[in-house]
């Protein structure tokens, strides 16, 4: 065995063995490409699928199966249904940032129109180092224009997201890209090669040599080597991805009774999608390579089974309805090719013209290894668990605080993020970029929904099933912000060397926490996405298991955002204003004090539960104006982005921030909320709500002026918005 090959695939000797024992001879280098493609981690999940039973993932608005189909789907009322998923495109923005960010949000989207749903919304959960050094600004700046490029030229709004920075993601950024979209029930369709004597239609783009081992590439750490793989990185064409969607979407919503199945070419391309269809509906492929239609020369079969060439599709018509389709695309001036059939033999045999160039059952390349690594605890846990906050002297200047923690890289504004991306497009976003979730209407119904994205990878880092769950928790809070109630999840789970017993550890840790948090706040995992190996020659990232999640409003018109209005009543709901002093555990507060985050952090679901609970039903009782979570940089910061998002000031000069004034103005505790109310009447039902509910609250202060004034902090909107909305601008510049 010429083990180059294997290297090329990252498979295993063991592995290999293991392949030759299921076919009962050796493969040839075809066949290893196509196992070796399919039992990548990317594709495969080899080390995280073991732990995905831990995940609820039924509910009654749930419409599919979790990781049976491109994405997850939920339904909303009135035949309406969102489908949505969250993807990484980590090791190809390294190499090529642009293209890397940009090809992650094509495939994304072809997972949502795969489903025979149009997309309406894209968002991002990014990671990057230190914007002091250089290679981290080129990186960032490569992204975020490859995410706005892509989704702008799509037409597709980018409506929200998140970044953080940290030195662990220096030369291993992560690019998560959630999609959602909307469609009627009955056109959902499914990724499945039904019916012997079916057509295989590859329609789209000509397949070319880029982004070859593309599966494999995401599969492994990246070295020193790393720039070689420039080739794994695929290019992107968005101008020919809008007309695929458009076409794909034609065909779900007027013709879906023309096919048995459609499927995007994302991971290992040709190669993952009929295979995986296949399997999916127990049936055989049969693929003729000179039948696909190429854009370079002399392709060998391996290349063109193996090629990540973008803005393809895979479609699957009723024998009847071929020339249907092929006409329907080719009206939207999309290349329609036949390059095969399903069997019903459950093999997969690929042709070259006459000659059989590989050939094995369905079952051998989609029934990868599962490993369960040995775990073991991270030893520096306990030391950071007990470290003495009492050595950080208590605040001496907290308006110097507060704005340095306004211009700090991980709370400063993503205006000049957003302001890349056209998120008003389709003209559907009610509630736009810049507070906790963005809200979106769906043309012709009452209902709303709101989407976010969000993990706080310090307090995973820390105590990976706790921060796994309060990761889950904010993502529900942001929702409940606006509003809307949470539904349901998708997830990208960002880890380093799963064979590392202290990573398998964070991993297994990190999926407890999250299935903690969703069963007790009924919101089921729908889909996701696991990108492990993301390790450089320095170390490995945070753990930073992203959460993306999908609530549904009653109605979008009457959404919350976090901009009180004038003489508004704001009360922090959740918590007391006084504050202890291990609330700074995990806080951006203590991380800059220290130079590393340290503590323990501690949520309490069933209060958290209650808590939320609480919001919505104020909410529903019109007795809210504004509301506002609760997260990094704590109160003061939250009630700043409130200030700065209305424009007026705040008069809470009298607040006793108690003993440790840093505690109680940036502490990180979980489960509190800033809502605001319009008049006496409607705060006395408020404290009576919250007195019966056993919540604890601080009524804070009155909205109004131009300062803003919170115990000893007294400083000038302008003083604010200059730090807050110059920071990244300022990072970028140095």
């Amino acid at each position: 065995m010429d083990f180059e090959i294997l290297q090329k695939v990252a498979m295993t000797k063991d592995e290999y063995d293991r392949l030759v024992s299921m076919l009962n001879r050796e493969p040839n280098e075809l066949e290893i490409g196509i196992v070796g493609a399919l039992w990548s981690e990317h594709c495969g999940y080899k080390h995280s699928r073991p732990l995905f039973h831990n995940f609820p993932t039924e509910g009654e608005k749930i419409l599919t199966k979790t990781g049976e189909e491109n994405a997850g789907a939920i339904d909303l009322g009135d035949g309406w249904c969102a489908v949505f998923k969250m993807e990484s495109h980590n090791h190809p923005s390294a190499i090529e940032p642009y293209q890397g960010a940009a090809t992650g949000v094509g495939g994304i989207l072809r997972d949502i129109f795969a489903m025979g749903m149009r997309p309406v919304a894209l968002l991002d959960s990014l990671r990057f180092g230190p914007l002091s050094e250089r290679n981290n600004r080129y990186l960032f700046n490569g992204v975020v224009s490859g995410i706005g490029g892509y989704g702008n030229c799509v037409g597709v709004p980018t409506v929200g997201g998140e970044v953080q920075f940290d030195k662990s993601y220096s030369g291993n950024p992560l690019v998560n890209a959630m999609c959602v979209g909307i469609g009627r029930v009955e056109n959902l369709l499914s990724a499945s090669a039904s019916g012997p004597g079916n057509p295989l239609v590859l329609v789209g783009a000509d397949t070319g040599r880029d982004g070859i081992h593309g599966a494999t590439f995401a599969s492994v750490e990246l070295d020193e080597n790393a720039e070689e793989m420039r080739p794994a990185v695929q290019v992107g064409n968005p101008f020919l991805e809008k007309l695929l969607l458009e076409a794909c979407v034609e065909l779900a919503e007027e013709h879906n009774d023309w096919i048995v199945g459609l499927q995007d070419l994302g991971a290992a391309g040709l190669t993952s999608s009929a295979i995986e269809a296949a399997s999916r509906a127990g049936t055989g492929i049969d693929i003729d390579v000179t039948l696909v239609p190429r854009r370079e020369e002399r392709m060998t079969p391996y290349e063109v089974m193996l090629s990540e060439s973008q803005e393809r599709m895979l479609v699957i018509p009723k024998r009847e309805h071929l020339d249907d389709v092929v006409r329907l695309f080719r009206r939207w001036e999309i290349r329609a090719d036949v390059i095969g059939y399903v069997t019903d033999d459950e093999y997969v045999t690929i042709h070259e013209g006459q000659e059989i160039v590989a050939r094995m059952p369905v079952a051998i390349p989609t029934d990868p290894p599962m490993y369960s690594p040995a775990t073991m605890r991270p030893l520096e846990l306990d030391a950071l668990h007990n470290q003495d906050f009492n050595i950080i002297p208590d605040v001496q200047n907290p308006e110097i605080e507060l704005l340095n923690l306004l211009g700090n890289s991980n709370i400063t504004s993503r205006g000049m993020i957003y302001r890349q991306y056209d998120h008003q497009v389709l003209n559907n976003t009610v509630v736009l970029p810049g507070g906790d979730a963005a809200v979106l209407r769906i043309k012709g119904l009452k209902q709303g929904i709101a989407v976010t994205t969000d993990c706080n990878a310090r307090l995973v880092s820390l105590e990976p099933r706790v921060g796994s769950s309060i990761a889950v928790a904010e993502a529900a809070r942001n929702i409940v912000a606006t509003g809307a109630r949470p539904v349901a999840v998708t997830d990208c789970l960002n880890f380093g060397n799963p064979e590392k017993p202290s990573v398998a550890y964070q991993l297994e840790q990190a999926v407890l926490g999250i299935s903690d948090a969703c069963r007790k706040l009924g919101t089921p995992v729908v889909s996701g996405n696991a990108s492990l190996y993301n390790e450089t020659p320095v170390g490995q990232i945070l753990p930073t298991p992203s959460i993306g999640m999908l609530g549904v409003s009653d109605s979008s018109a009457d959404s919350l955002t976090i901009a009180p209005k004038e003489n508004n009543t704001l009360i922090l709901v959740g918590a007391d204003f006084i504050q202890s002093i291990d609330t700074l555990s995990g806080s951006e507060y203590v991380t800059q004090k220290l130079g590393f985050p340290a503590g323990k952090p501690f949520i309490d679901l069933d209060y958290e539960v209650k808590v939320q609970k609480f919001v919505l039903d104020a909410h529903k009782a019109n007795l809210l104006t504004a509301a506002h979570d609760c997260s990094e940089g704590g109160v003061a910061v939250a009630l700043a982005e409130m200030a700065l998002a209305s424009s007026l000031g705040l008069d809470a000069k009298q607040i006793d921030c108690g003993s440790r004034v840093d505690a109680s103005l940036f502490g990180e505790s979980q489960s509190r909320f800033i809502i605001a109310t319009d008049s006496q009447e409607s705060l006395s039902f408020l404290e009576k709500m919250l007195q019966d509910s056993d919540i604890s609250f601080s009524v804070i202060g009155l909205v109004h002026g131009e300062r803003f004034r919170l115990g000893p902090i007294d400083l000038s909107i302008s003083e604010m918005r200059e730090e807050y909305e110059e920071g990244l601008y300022k990072l970028l510049g140095s």
